[in-house]
């Protein structure tokens, strides 16, 4: 067995011993989030096979802004901060966050990101990749399908 297969096995091992140790504690108050094994889109959730590397960013929106059509070739995890957020996914699929909403981001998948209020979004984003992989993959030559409601 190597070494990070003996780690994920002992974490494995040791992580509902240490959430419960957490939630006796009653000075610390523990509020789950998301626990998934599927991106928003349903797509199962790998992990890289390489060295690992965890990234976390504060990704902002500006009013009206939009991220620009891109893919994420890694597993990554987004944290509504601030504002309103519509995700788009290429097929014509929506979906619409709120501060406080997570979000298991689509993985090799094309998707916009469209600020809908008049203040920043805010995103606290972990990516979870491997030393050396882009975090983010932008196609700009992608013109989405119009979407039903622009068709009015």
């Amino acid at each position: 067995m190597n070494v990070k297969t003996q780690f994920i096995f002992f974490v494995t091992l040791c992580w509902p011993l240490a959430v419960s140790a957490l939630n006796e504690n009653t000075a610390l108050k523990v509020t789950p989030l998301l626990k998934t094994t599927t991106s928003w889109d349903g797509k199962p959730i790998v992990y890289p096979k390489g060295q690992s590397e965890v990234t976390a960013l504060i990704v902002e929106i500006a009013p009206e802004g939009e991220t620009g059509w891109h893919e994420h070739p890694v597993p990554s995890l987004g944290y509504i901060m601030e504002g309103e957020l519509e995700l788009r996914l290429a097929t014509g699929e929506v979906k619409i966050l709120h501060p406080g909403d997570v979000l298991p981001e689509s993985v090799g998948v094309l998707h916009n990101g469209r600020n809908l209020g008049e203040e920043p979004v805010k995103i606290l984003v972990f990516y979870l990749g491997e030393v050396g992989s882009k975090l983010s993959v932008a196609h700009p030559e992608f013109a989405p399908p119009p979407s039903p409601d622009s068709e009015k």
